[in-house]
This record gives C-alpha cells, sequence and structure tokens, in this order.
C-alpha cells in the first residue's frame, strides 16, 4: 500500500498494491501485461505482510482466468502443492521487493 497526500483537498489517499503498479507504470509511460493478479501489501516500507491462504488466492486466480499472479516469495512454500491443472494454467512469478514487482510487470514472463 503506497500512501499519497493529495494538495487539492488536504487528506492522505491510500492505494492497493495493485493501483500503485499501475500508477508506476503510467509515470514510465509504460503499459502492464494484462491478465495477472498483483498481491501483496507493503508494511511501513520495510517490509510486506504475509498472504495468507495463498492457494485459495491462487484458485480464484485461475477461475478469473488470470494468466499469471505477482506474489510474494514468502508465499511460496503455500503454493509447493497446487493442482496440475493449476501449474498448466497459472504462471506464479514472486517478488521480493516492489522494484522486482514492478520490473515484472511491465516485463514479459
Amino acid at each position: 500500500m503506497v500512501i499519497l497526500s493529495s494538495p487539492w483537498c488536504g487528506r492522505w489517499t491510500t492505494l492497493t498494491y495493485g493501483e500503485s503498479l499501475a500508477l508506476c507504470g503510467a509515470l514510465l509511460e509504460n503499459s502492464l501485461h494484462g491478465g495477472f493478479i498483483a498481491v501483496g501489501a507493503s508494511t511501513s516500507g520495510v517490509g510486506w505482510d504475509p498472504v495468507h491462504n495463498a492457494e485459495s488466492v491462487a484458485e480464484l486466480a485461475v477461475e478469473k482466468r488470470a494468466t499469471a499472479l505477482l506474489i510474494p516469495i514468502s508465499a511460496r512454500r503455500q503454493l509447493n502443492d497446487r493442482s496440475d491443472e493449476m501449474a498448466t494454467k497459472l504462471t506464479i512469478l514472486y517478488y521480493t521487493d516492489a522494484r522486482e514487482a514492478l520490473i515484472k510487470a511491465l516485463g514479459d514472463y
């Protein structure tokens, strides 16, 4: 989550992780790849909140016909036992920090 100050209303605005990636892509004048779902929330800019129930998130991504799931590396062990169907339909992209997540969201995977 990113917190921005908005000068026209004097309030703080919070952006979701996906909105933050989209904003960065727009500032770089480069579009994000379609068909992927980004999961994760930062904790005071220091680290990442753990993703609880990553298997359910991956199943939901398959149901929504996503082609890739961008998820923190801390969720890797939860996704080791995914089904063959899920493994063939969904590419799992792991990231360790926001910079790496943005690079993967902008680049070819």
